[in-house]
């Protein structure tokens, strides 16, 4: 390959990216980290596990290959879920040989070290010695089924480097699929991490027929602590107010095809948290991702209550009626 693009990951949203990228004549591979995954979507033209239905292009590649994965890319789209970065880049170290600009469409936070998908990036390359190249993130509201059906669709891509956010904008725009640049990586990715969060309790709502009231009540409050969250780790506000902030929030905590608005209606409607888990084929980022957000928000001393209450009901027994309760028992305060 020779000024292609490369997507390390093949879930639903790098191979809905790859048509996207394909459709505008580049030459697309997506290197899958499962040979007889990668051998499948090759031979049947079709990602039949993650988004079934659509015909791959013929300028996409599918391997599991790495060194040909890498060979000749202009620019790497890294679309693995946040809490496998670590794992699966360490194993392509040895094929990051020049600093190849990267793309990060990961929304969640890593465990342990808290870190962000673009600063995982950072810190396994750098530990191994290479020369990072140039990061990016893209990020909003972007259920991959809908963007395959080419229904309409706007995101935001953020980059330190604003002539590699205007490239990455150019590559991706098509008639359906709109992009902004936003100067901002930090608050793009926490917005991007914690808007899962507050998914999963909008589903456990849903789950529970709590109302509508409820999940108004819901996202409003939950991005007030998206917000402050970004605000204590020098984010930018109107990031929150944007497209990777409310127009996320609200796309996840809404539709059918979420797969962590969906664990929680699972929750909602009795399902252990185990059984949740496993009734759904994708990773579920917000669970992870819970567990840092909580962490996170204690190290910087900001207040973040509906995140704590799924952190209850997920890892410390709490029923989603009583984690109710103690949100709407919490005393009375000025809204600002």
């Amino acid at each position: 390959m020779s000024g292609g693009i490369t997507i390390i990951g093949d879930g639903a949203m790098g191979t809905v990216c790859g048509i996207m990228l394909c459709e505008n004549d580049h030459d697309v591979t997506i290197w899958s980290a499962f040979p007889q995954a990668a051998v499948e979507m090759e031979q049947a033209r079709e990602n039949c596990k993650f988004l079934p239905g659509y015909r791959l292009p013929n300028n996409m590649t599918v391997t599991s290959d790495a060194t040909e994965a890498f060979d000749g890319a202009e620019l790497i789209v890294s679309a693995v879920p946040t809490q496998f970065v670590r794992p699966v880049w360490k194993r392509l170290t040895g094929n990051y040989t020049s600093p190849i600009p990267i793309c990060s469409i990961a929304k969640g936070i890593e465990n342990e070290t808290l870190l962000r998908p673009s600063e995982i990036l950072a810190d396994v390359l750098g530990a191994a010695g290479r020369r990072v190249g140039q990061l990016a993130v893209l990020s909003g509201p972007s259920i991959a089924p809908e963007i395959a059906d080419k229904l309409p669709a706007t995101v935001a891509v953020a980059a330190a480097d604003p002539k590699l956010a205007a490239r990455i904008q150019t590559y991706f725009t098509r008639p359906y699929f709109r992009i902004y640049t936003n100067p901002d990586m930090i608050g793009m990715e926490l917005a991007g991490a914690t808007k899962n969060v507050i998914a999963i309790a909008a589903g456990i709502l849903d789950g529970m027929q709590a109302g509508d009231n409820a999940k108004a009540a819901l996202l409003s409050r939950g991005l007030a602590e998206i917000t402050r969250l970004g605000m204590a780790l020098n984010a930018l506000h109107d990031t929150f107010a944007g497209l990777a902030g409310v127009g996320d929030l609200v796309t996840t905590c809404i539709s059918p095809h979420g797969r962590n608005r969906s664990f929680g209606q699972m929750i909602g409607e009795g399902k252990t948290v185990a059984e949740a888990l496993g009734a759904n084929d994708s990773v579920v980022e917000g669970a992870a991702t819970t567990k840092s957000v909580v962490q996170l928000a204690a190290k910087v001393g900001v207040d973040m209550p509906i995140t704590q209450a799924v952190h209850d009901v997920l890892f410390a027994g709490k029923s989603p009626t009583e984690a109710i309760s103690t949100l709407m028992e919490r005393p009375p305060r000025a809204e600002s």
